[in-house]
């Protein structure tokens, strides 16, 4: 998976790298079919933000992680966007498997005549 990492008024350093790649390494086993993530973080009023976007299976997937600490938001975000692709991997598996039909009350009636309850 390629990591598009990118800062705004914060300067992104090779140990903030490193720790964000560590973090989404776990992510990119899980999901292989992630291609890339861009990974903006910022930081104002004192806080830092973390924007995590990618596209998962057709479906833009984003989370965000705030904190007053780098690292923790870090954290936050990649929970967020573990869940998040979760989330999707479940919807997915959902409409692949055949939903039971309703029978219709034609075919119910047939059937009783068929059962012979006398």
């Amino acid at each position: 998976m390629k990591i598009n990492l990118s800062g705004h008024h914060v300067e992104v350093n090779d140990s903030i790298k490193e720790h964000i790649e560590e973090k989404f390494s776990k992510i990119a086993n899980h999901f292989p079919t992630l291609i890339s993530l861009d990974v903006i973080v910022s930081k104002e009023h004192h806080k830092y933000q973390v924007e995590l976007t990618t596209n998962y299976e057709g479906g833009r997937i984003s989370a965000t992680g705030l904190d007053g600490v780098m690292y923790p938001a870090i954290a936050n975000a990649a929970k967020k966007l573990d869940a998040a692709l979760k989330h999707r991997k479940g919807q997915l598996k959902a409409n692949i498997h055949t939903k039971p039909g309703a029978t219709t009350p034609e075919i119910a009636h047939e059937k009783v005549q068929e059962m012979n309850l006398s």
